[in-house]
């Protein structure tokens, strides 16, 4: 039988206070999304001002990161570097930047995903939060 970490309630809720503090000093309006490993929904916060849709948007792309244990930045580089094909995946939202996995001993634990403002802002949020639970 192997063993596998997992993300505690209580790490879900620091990796969004720490997503929140981030975008809230920087002035942006976002919603954070955490997910297990296996793209679950955990934990969401929707900052005030942010739009409905970011909300399932930081979903997505939180879920890109988590199954595909990588950022969700590296497919829409795939797309823009000229393999549009890669549009046909059914995770509608997996190509935009803004999702990042949360790792611990190189196993993917879980992912960020943050939407809302520019696709680099998104994704400095969201380290932020993988930060907290790495330091």
């Amino acid at each position: 039988m192997q063993h596998k970490p997992v993300l505690t309630l209580s790490e879900c809720e620091t990796a969004l206070a720490a997503a929140k503090h981030a975008a809230e000093g920087a002035g942006w309006c976002v919603t954070i999304a955490v997910v297990d490993d296996g793209g679950h929904l955990l934990g969401l916060r929707r900052l005030d001002g942010c739009a409905p849709i970011a909300s399932y948007v930081a979903t997505e792309k939180a879920r890109t990161a988590a199954l595909a244990r990588r950022p969700s930045a590296d497919f829409e580089e795939m797309i823009n570097g000229g393999r549009p094909a890669f549009l046909s995946v059914p995770l509608m939202q997996a190509t935009m930047t803004g999702g990042v996995p949360i790792s611990l001993n190189g196993q993917v634990v879980g992912a960020v995903g943050v939407s809302g403002v520019k696709p680099d802002q998104d994704a400095e949020v969201a380290q932020a939060a993988v930060d907290a639970l790495s330091g």
